[in-house]
């Protein structure tokens, strides 16, 4: 008698989870490759200037503002202007100068297009021969020992609107439909099977599933049952090749070790008795079969078991349920084997907390997100983006503290990983690298030589159990439009909110017990702030505030990238 289908992922997660978690740092230190294989101009401003895009247009839609409208404006040498970019934006000197400061995290901002076979060549404009670059960059990663995380950054149809990390800038968001949710789940079995049978691969523990989607769960339909098909996608995947809990049963009905040893032959052979699995999920995997046998021959690896079964299992990454609001799906509800789950905390948008140190410092030495999202299922959790950017003229001696704030707060969870790596140096990028560049900001001595180090081990020690009143309170929004152009000290970044929301208020009282309140429906903790002002702020910028009349108590989470 076969086990019920709880019960045999019951079996998996305890089958795998112990073996995983070898793979998994203990604690990640790390950073974003960010503008190498899915560029965003403000990273690189001159040469996305030089490549013919245009910079700092005040609408990304209406200009060469990203890739998809670099490529449609330049069809026949799109292709070798990227292939110039892929080739010297991250190469062995930046991987030599952040295995020196201790970097042992490497999470890759991909687009769907780094699976060609998925672009509508009519419809979609974006560049081919990426995929050979990542096993580059996957290669020399694993040579220096360091763990790699694929982040599908940029989804089929667009996730997010207005954002050239999208891939494309446009209003017109179509993720969060059947076609586009199927593309996503070919793209996942593609570099699940990918990640297992090169070797090259080897140092990819997790594949994310969706970066940032929009924050308003009423405008993601159909999310929550992607999330549960994204990670059997990749499990079926795993089990096919051999890798897995031979306890967990899918109900099939061939003898895999009798298969052939071509891994395409047994996917064949096996994908029909995959009874227990959506048909969504079938379908993606079958269709992965004509990729793989393309990519085998593209990057050089063998379609056998041979490296395969020597793998342990990845780990399925979200974004965790706080990210949304408006009854969200939470992920942990997908969980089938090893989860983890990630959070984008920016400050210098607004939506957060007051534009001044002191509410900086009160609000992140009192976060209570860890604590929250544990009590959803949703951990480990590790912050997978975040800047010691500020809405204000800040001093260095501040960019010591709010860095050593931050890296004391988020190791509290699995880790961190800092966004970005490098930031352009150009007159045109001004000295957005202060804020924006971990390896400047080791440079400048903001970051201790030593990831796991702080300059001031007692840092959040005068905050933690403080409160502050807000002088003024923030809409959130549900979708944002954001752009950052440099200054001579700091980047100028402006947020629209295009549909508003209140989210709950979380205060900390001296003895550090944490109380909330949600004036409306949306669920996400803010730490510890208080807005009590009968004024709101509607939009931020480095240099000023617009303020309405409205009376709003609130806080949000806004990002870049």
């Amino acid at each position: 008698m076969r086990p019920s289908i709880a019960a045999a992922v019951g079996t998996l997660a305890a089958a795998v989870l112990p073996r995983v978690m070898a793979g998994m740092p203990d604690k990640m230190y790390g950073v974003n490759l960010g503008g190498w294989l899915l560029i965003e101009p403000w990273i690189i401003p001159q040469e996305w200037v030089d490549m013919g895009g245009d910079w700092n247009c005040t609408d990304c839609a209406t200009c060469i503002g990203s890739e998809f409208s670099l490529v449609e404006a330049y069809p026949d040498t799109a292709d070798e202007k990227f292939e110039k970019h892929w080739s010297t934006w991250f190469t062995q000197s930046d991987v030599d100068a952040l295995s020196e400061v201790g970097i042992n995290t490497i999470r890759i901002p991909l687009g769907y297009w780094i699976v060609e076979r998925l672009v509508n060549r009519k419809t979609e404009f974006f560049p081919r021969g990426g995929i050979s670059h990542l096993k580059r960059g996957a290669k020399m990663l694993k040579d220096a020992g360091m763990n790699v995380i694929l982040d599908h950054h940029a989804l089929p149809g667009v996730q997010t609107s207005d954002q050239a990390f999208a891939g494309q800038c446009t209003k017109d968001v179509e993720f969060y439909t059947p076609y586009n949710y199927q593309r996503a789940l070919v793209w996942t079995a593609v570099m699940t099977a990918v990640s297992h049978l090169d070797p090259d691969f080897s140092a990819v523990f997790a594949i994310q599933a969706v970066n940032e989607p929009i924050m308003d769960a009423t405008l993601t339909p159909g999310y929550g049952e992607f999330q549960k098909q994204f990670v059997q996608t990749l499990r079926a995947m795993e089990y096919i090749l051999g890798i897995g809990s031979p306890e967990f049963d899918l109900d099939i009905d061939v003898d895999l070790s009798a298969s052939a040893s071509n891994v395409t032959a047994t996917i064949s052979a096996t994908i029909g008795g995959l009874s227990v699995l959506d048909l969504n999920v079938k379908t993606a995997i079958l269709s992965s079969i004509p990729i793989l046998v393309e990519l085998s021959e593209k990057l050089d690896f063998r379609l056998d078991f041979l490296h395969s079964k020597t793998r342990e299992p990845l780990v399925a990454n979200f974004m965790d349920v706080s990210w949304q609001y408006n009854n969200p799906a939470n992920p942990a509800d997908a969980a089938i084997g090893p989860m983890g789950y990630d959070n984008h905390l920016y400050y210098n948008f607004g939506g957060v907390t007051d534009q001044n140190e002191k509410a900086y410092m009160i609000h992140i030495c009192n976060l209570q997100r860890l604590q929250n999202d544990a009590a959803k299922g949703n951990s480990p959790l590790w912050f997978g983006e975040w800047a010691i950017s500020t809405g204000f003229n800040a001093t260095d001696e501040f960019l010591y503290k709010w860095a050593d704030a931050q890296k004391h707060t988020y190791s509290q969870g699995q880790g961190w990983l800092f966004w970005n790596f490098k930031i352009e140096i150009s007159e045109l990028a001004g000295d957005q690298a202060r804020e924006w560049s971990y390896l400047e900001g080791v440079r400048r001595g903001y970051f201790t030589k030593d990831p796991a180090a702080l300059h001031d081990p007692d840092v959040c020690a005068p905050y933690v159990g403080k409160t502050y009143t807000s002088t003024t309170a923030v809409v959130a929004s549900s979708t944002t439009s954001t752009s950052a152009s440099a200054t001579d000290s700091t980047v100028s970044a402006s947020t629209t909110a295009a549909s508003s929301s209140v989210t709950e208020v979380t205060t900390v009282s001296s003895s550090g017990a944490a109380s909330t309140t949600t004036p409306a429906a949306t669920s996400s903790d803010s730490g510890s702030i208080t807005a009590t002002s009968t004024t709101a702020v509607t939009s931020v910028s480095s240099s000023s505030v617009a303020v309405s009349t409205t009376t709003v108590t609130a806080s949000a989470m806004l990002s870049l990238a």
